[in-house]
């Protein structure tokens, strides 16, 4: 069946640096865009990063622009999201999306909690 598993949040003071994985398996990876959203308690579900099927395009959130880098291996079936320079309002729960426009299909992780404190 089709599963994404994030990996890598943790508790990190500010100015840190955390990587987040997505792994995935159950359909095609390398057919399908890859997102990074974030959801801090009581605000909406953001796009933090986004990536083409192929990785020859990336898309960032301003806030995140500079300090966040989005990355994928397809011969893992992995997305990556790099985060440096962590700030107290980075926290929250980061999910993976993957999506395949054309057909109209989706998926999404079930989510990891990064919590950015001193």
């Amino acid at each position: 069946q089709v599963q994404l598993v994030e990996s890598g949040g943790g508790l990190v003071q500010p100015g840190g640096s955390l990587r987040l994985s997505c792994a995935a398996s159950g359909f095609t990876f390398s057919n399908y865009a890859m997102s990074w959203y974030r959801q801090a308690p009581g605000k909406e579900r953001e796009l933090v990063a986004s990536i083409t099927s192929t990785g020859g395009s990336t898309n960032y959130a301003d806030s995140v622009k500079g300090r966040f880098t989005i990355s994928r291996d397809n011969a893992k079936n992995t997305v990556y999201l790099q985060m440096n320079s962590l700030k107290p309002e980075d926290t929250a729960m980061y999910y993976c999306k993957a999506r395949w426009a054309i057909v109209g299909r989706s998926y999404w992780g079930q989510g990891t909690q990064v919590t950015v404190s001193s």
